[in-house]
């Protein structure tokens, strides 16, 4: 349960942790009102020191998901799973849970292409394509089109949450998505160390995000490896 190497577009260590330890709650793997383990052997385990560690558990107490007792633990709260960064990334390992990271493989600015549906008010978009993991295995390729009006991406400010970056560095926060998830053959641009080859049939997942205004800001298209990931959405 160790936290990938943190390259520069990694979110900080404590909020890896605070992630992963969101997306083990979200997937029952930690139960409401489950004790975390003490303090100093938790950060031994992860490899982080008790100061990060420390820092991770206040985010998760401050978004809801963690009862922090004075002289007697850390409890876990699953009433507010929605609160944590990728709470809209609906993959899980097929295990369940899986802290997601991501290897970019392409951001170019360009006019929308003709095959696009409709989103945003903008004649171009941040075309961005990436290889996704959880836990360190690769599990999906993604191609991201963020509408031009939207705000300037430069690569070497992306971080491995794109919505984190939407939030911090162009001050848009996404409201709400729409997923369509069904089958369609992975794109011939896919790397190798994605399993399915280019052509194969995989799962696929279309989505449409929102901001504040009515039209959509992105329209994303995610090819993922059924057996390492499944698509999973909770009602509570």
């Amino acid at each position: 349960m160790a936290p990938p190497p943190n390259p520069p577009h990694a979110l900080p260590v404590y909020l890896q942790i605070s992630e992963m330890l969101a997306r083990e709650i979200a997937a029952g793997r930690l139960v409401d009102g489950e004790r975390l383990p003490p303090e100093r052997q938790l950060a031994a385990e992860l490899g982080v020191s008790i100061g990060t560690l420390r820092k991770a558990l206040a985010d998760l107490a401050e978004k809801g998901l963690l009862n922090r007792v004075h002289g007697s633990g850390n409890y876990v709260q699953a009433a507010h799973v929605d609160r944590s960064i990728y709470a809209m990334f609906r993959l899980e390992l097929v295990r369940g849970g899986g802290l997601p990271s991501a290897r970019f493989l392409d951001v170019s600015r360009m006019e929308k292409p003709a095959d696009l549906p409709a989103f945003g008010t903008a004649s171009a978009a941040t075309r961005i394509r990436r290889l996704r993991f959880l836990d360190r295995e690769p599990v999906a390729v993604e191609e991201i089109w963020l509408d031009g009006d939207a705000g300037e991406v430069r690569r070497e400010e992306l971080s491995d949450s794109l919505y984190y970056f939407y939030r911090t560095r162009l001050g848009l926060s996404i409201s709400r998505a729409e997923d369509r998830v069904g089958l369609a053959a992975v794109p011939e641009w896919a790397p190798p160390a994605f399993a399915p080859r280019p052509g194969t049939t995989t799962g696929f997942i279309e989505r449409h995000a929102w901001a504040a205004g009515p039209e959509a800001v992105e329209y994303s298209r995610t090819w993922f490896d059924p057996d390492r990931a499944r698509y999973v959405q909770r009602f509570r």
